[in-house]
């Protein structure tokens, strides 16, 4: 079996880049869908099947620079960091949480894309003036409304994930005796591995939804802890709530993971070849 290359950092980075921007703006409804039914105000209100494009502005502006900053850092963690074989998943965790760093660049597009999604400032609203009112009422530090409970998401998420896929990747190797696998076949990995993370952490998912659509400003008035946040909607809502849109969050990280992972795959063994 051929030993695998490993991609530079701008070849990461493009991938990257492509591989973010094609899923976000392929499986859009779906987590606009998803958005809605975990709202606190209901699927219903909050636009229901309406307009499930609502803030896709927002991930064309941001898609592409969050998913290139986490797999080129992702990337040179992966090969940097001196732990292999049975250690290599440890390697893996480790590296995909460093690569969340990225949220400083994803959580801004987060919060204009659900308020855009629920309709929070008006339904003919765009998602370039709903950012000129989040600056404006909240300064920049609204823009990163959530960052904590998105971090809190991201990692355990990712943890789990590239862990399992790389796992998996690994595995289907060994079985079809070709390394690197195709696209297509990574896809399926990504799947399966993003579908299982995507299901266990929908709890935070609801957690980080609710925090980034609270439009209370936390320097006039209290707003409630995220321990305290999670024990409200357990105790009001029940455990049901805290699993909200499971469903299609698994759904479209299962098929987005596909996407995600395969597109990835695709591109930065393609821009290997050319070199």
């Amino acid at each position: 079996m051929a030993a695998e290359r490993k991609p530079t950092f701008f070849q990461s980075l493009a991938a990257g880049g492509l591989a973010g921007t094609a899923v976000d703006l392929l499986f859009f409804p779906i987590d606009t869908v998803k958005t809605r039914l975990q709202s606190a105000q209901g699927f219903v209100k909050a636009g229901g099947f309406r307009g499930i494009y609502k803030g896709v502005g927002s991930v064309v502006v941001g898609s592409a620079p969050g998913a290139a900053a986490f797999f080129s850092t992702y990337e040179a963690m992966k090969h940097s960091l001196p732990l292999h074989g049975q250690l290599a998943p440890v390697n893996h965790m480790l590296s995909a949480s460093v690569a969340e760093a990225a949220c400083l660049i994803r959580v801004p597009t987060e919060v204009i894309k659900t308020r855009m999604q629920t309709s929070m400032y008006g339904a003919s609203t765009s998602s370039f003036t709903a950012a000129k009112f989040v600056l404006q009422h909240d300064g920049v530090r609204g823009f990163y409304r959530g960052f904590l409970t998105t971090i809190m998401r991201e990692i355990p998420f990712t943890s789990l994930q590239f862990p399992l896929y790389e796992l998996l990747k690994h595995r289907l190797s060994i079985y079809l005796h070709r390394k690197p696998l195709y696209a297509h076949e990574a896809a399926v990995c990504g799947s399966i591995a993003g579908g299982t993370a995507a299901a266990l952490t929908t709890p935070l998912d609801v957690l980080k939804t609710r925090v980034m659509l609270d439009l209370r400003d936390p320097s006039k008035q209290q707003v409630p802890s995220v321990s305290t946040r999670l024990r409200q909607i357990y105790m009001q809502e029940g455990v049901k709530a805290l699993f909200a849109g499971v469903i299609p969050r698994t759904m479209w990280i299962s098929a987005g993971g596909a996407v995600f992972l395969g597109v990835y795959e695709w591109a930065v063994h393609g821009l290997m070849s050319d070199h």
